[in-house]
């Protein structure tokens, strides 16, 4: 399974000024063909929507969104690649959005369909479907607290099933369970959340991780899985699960816990391990993030196969509940061990959260955006740490780098 996403708020945090003149058709323009896709906001001084680029490769070249890509309704997308189609999903910013989907054809992005959802937190494939959840950020003074979720099939490209859950049950401490995002293990759905008292996002449970364990297609609560060892899992948007080859799951805390003014959290920025087919946290494994790599957390990773993780990491003296790490680590999880990746810019404003790996245990390609308003894709080699400078973008700034058949 191929899974590839990007934050809207990332998004809502790029600086823009106008230099596109990309065209806005129902009929995609393909003037670099190829089956990669790369998601680009072009500057603007004004929020302006992405663009949809394709490439043949990723390694040399130069593409630009000057009078080439599909525009994007809408100013904030978000993005997930599966049953070999690519998933346009608008922010709505609480409304109702679109999505689109387009498959690739003769290196050219096809449009598939087009229809609504609701604006949603957190999103993954499962089975043949995406899996949405919309999650509440207050307690309801009287009645039920409850999220939403959508099943959206992959092939009839129609919603084809929607329910409610009790988001404050999976924790039952009195706050609300907040997915962090969701992940298939199995045939099982888990949901790491952190425990928030309102739209704050405080709780009064720096300390703890949590794992809501779903069946599926039925979406019942099975269970919540726990741990003390760290704070919880993943970051908002952000998926802090990964399942490697033998059904092990790894989870990883960045220790972002807080109240309404500060971090709160005494727990370091730690890995932690589910067993294949256990539904507790396997308490002989804890990988002291903060220990491996000094003065240093981890933000998010992407699984490249054969145990090892692409880490974007980030200074702990900058720590920020929602900062993306600008500097990556190769993490072999059943080693226990970190590299930093050396190759990178000095000159690096931000690297893109959705990111394209063939899953050979070895390479993950990432698109890295300089403080001069240029960017590039840079090829990451776990085995020797390091990255390549490969394809310049120009016009905007890389948001996402997925690939079709």
């Amino acid at each position: 399974m191929k899974v590839h996403f990007t934050k809207a708020i990332a998004a809502l945090a790029l600086a823009t000024t106008i230099v596109s003149c990309a065209k806005k058709s129902d009929d995609p323009v393909a003037e670099n063909p190829g089956n990669y896709i790369l998601t680009v906001t072009p500057v603007a001084s004004t929020a302006v929507a992405d663009y949809l680029l394709t490439a043949s490769n990723l390694e040399t070249g130069t593409i630009s969104t000057a009078g080439n890509g599909v525009e994007q309704d809408g100013t904030y997308r978000y993005y997930v690649t599966h049953n070999n189609k690519f998933f346009s999903m608008l922010y709505g910013q609480g409304n109702p959005g679109a999505v689109t989907t387009y498959s690739i054809q003769g290196g050219k992005l096809t449009k598939l369909s087009n229809f609504q959802t609701e604006t949603v937190q957190a999103f993954a494939p499962v089975n043949n479907d995406i899996l949405l959840t919309k999650l509440p950020r207050t307690i309801n003074a009287t009645g039920s607290t409850v999220a939403t979720w959508y099943q959206v099939n992959t092939n009839s490209l129609l919603i084809s099933g929607t329910g409610t859950l009790d988001a404050l049950a999976p924790g039952n401490n009195g706050e609300i369970a907040h997915f962090s995002w969701l992940q298939q293990v199995g045939t099982k759905v888990y949901a790491p959340f952190f425990s928030i008292k309102n739209s704050s996002f405080a709780t009064s449970y720096p300390d703890e991780a949590w794992i809501a364990v779903y069946s599926y297609p039925g979406m019942q609560l099975e269970k919540t899985i726990k741990d003390n060892r760290t704070s919880f899992i993943g970051r908002y948007f952000t998926n802090g699960l990964g399942v490697v080859e033998n059904g092990d799951t790894y989870a990883f805390s960045s220790s972002v816990a807080r109240d309404e003014t500060k971090f709160t959290s005494t727990k370091p920025s730690a890995i932690t391990r589910i067993k294949s087919g256990a539904t507790e946290f396997d308490l002989t494994y804890f990988f002291n993030f903060e220990t491996a790599l000094p003065g240093y957390y981890i933000t998010n990773w992407i699984y490249l196969g054969a145990n090892n993780f692409v880490a974007q990491v980030q200074p702990i003296a900058a720590k920020g509940a929602y900062t993306a790490g600008i500097e990556l680590a190769i993490v072999n999880v059943v080693d226990k061990t970190i590299k930093k990746v050396t190759g990178l810019p000095a000159d690096v404003k931000s690297i893109t959260t959705n990111n394209y790996t063939p899953k050979d245990g070895k390479t993950a390609y990432y698109g890295v955006n300089l403080t001069s308003g240029i960017g590039y894709i840079y090829k990451v080699d776990a085995a020797s740490a390091t990255a390549k400078q490969g394809l310049k973008v120009e016009g905007g700034t890389i948001t996402a780098v997925q690939h079709l058949d």
